[in-house]
């Protein structure tokens, strides 16, 4: 390994080889417009497939132009640390330069570039198209950051324009009832990170965002939603159908649903007005399922199933999330609470419910 250059400029002319980046793909997510750039026919054409329900031709300069640079293995070293905050193995390293940060992902040596000196990764792209993705939509993440929305962990839908957070803790059916819900003719926004924040609306109030990616669900969603039939083998569902509903639950093994496939073009919107949020504190086998609406400082003990730190692939971060920032975000912000056993269809009258109520 060579000593690598003390500023992400210099470290990216080091590593490009001056062949032009001949592809470009324009794309909008939520405020933010994107211009991707990259010579690798293959990497642009993942891309453009992954993006094809945010294409924009729009004339208007970009706010972010990201470049990827291919050339295998980068070459240098540099004093990378792993944030101490990290809650699990870490899976990235980073480093701060004068004129922006560059984190390397520990597994496939992707380098990601992103600050004053510009948007880049670095490495073998192609390989690795899912890290380049999480990449482009950390960028226009990280816009709604820094004007001052929080992170949530929770998946979201809208009905015209007025939007519905999900939350709840690892496993407690945040994606399947938000698909329950598009099934009904809601829109899809986001799987498992929303983020929300001041709306720029006259009305004020609040606005949300979610990520560009597709969800990825269990087997027991793909047996509840008949949207979803075809994603699974037949072999597979048989096995399925005849695991208890308990096993079915804790059942890992991940799925990828293509919401425009499944429910048609125009159904994954990623900004709307945030109306509500619910709480889904419920379990299977909790008898019948009960809700009721609260406000969020009643029960500030459940805002562990809200928040999500912010990690080192953000210019914002890394920092811990804190708590009291979303009981002050979430002030106003209507909560349905769903207690008891898991009943999903009438969560989704109950949210379909709240989203047409007045005031909500």
């Amino acid at each position: 390994m060579q000593a690598s250059p003390a500023t992400c400029h210099s470290l990216v002319a080091a590593y490009r080889d001056g062949k032009p980046l001949r592809h470009c793909l324009k794309l909008r997510l939520g405020r933010t417009r994107l211009a991707l750039r990259g010579g690798d026919a293959g990497l642009m054409d993942a891309l453009a497939g992954h993006y094809r329900d945010f294409g924009t031709d729009e004339a208007d300069p970009p706010d972010l132009t990201i470049a990827f640079l291919d050339r295998g293995p980068v070459p240098f070293s540099l004093p990378f640390a792993v944030w101490e905050g990290a809650d699990e193995v870490a899976k990235e390293e980073f480093v701060d330069l004068a004129d922006g940060r560059v984190v390397r992902k520990r597994r496939t040596g992707l380098w990601l570039v992103f600050g004053p000196a510009g948007h880049f990764v670095l490495g073998p792209c192609r390989r690795h198209v899912d890290q380049v993705i999480n990449y482009v939509n950390a960028r226009a993440a990280d816009r709604e950051l820094a004007a001052g929305a929080s992170l949530l962990h929770a998946a979201g839908v809208a009905v015209g324009e007025r939007g519905l957070a999900v939350a709840g803790l690892a496993g407690a059916g945040k994606s399947t009832l938000a698909l329950e819900l598009v099934r009904r003719g809601a829109d899809f926004v986001s799987n498992d990170r929303l983020l929300v924040g001041p709306s720029e609306a006259p009305g004020g109030g609040l606005a949300m965002t979610g990520v560009a990616r597709m969800p990825r669900v269990n087997p027991g969603t793909l047996l509840f939603n008949d949207s979803l039939a075809g994603l699974l083998p037949e072999a597979d569902r048989a096995v399925y159908a005849g695991l208890a509903d308990e096993e079915l639950w804790r059942l890992e093994r991940k799925y990828d649903v293509p919401i425009r496939d499944c429910f048609g073009p125009g159904r994954f919107r990623l900004r709307v007005p945030c109306q509500a949020l619910v709480l889904l504190c419920w379990r299977p086998g909790g008898g019948a399922m009960a809700a009721r609406r609260i406000g969020l400082a009643e029960r500030p003990e459940l805002v562990a199933a809200i928040t999500k730190d912010v990690s080192v692939l953000f210019a914002q971060g890394p920092r811990r999330a804190r708590p009291e920032d979303y009981l002050r975000l979430l002030a106003d912000c209507p909560v349905l609470l769903l207690e008891g056993g898991t009943d999903f269809h009438r969560a989704a009258d109950r949210c379909l419910a709240l989203l047409a109520a007045p005031g909500a």
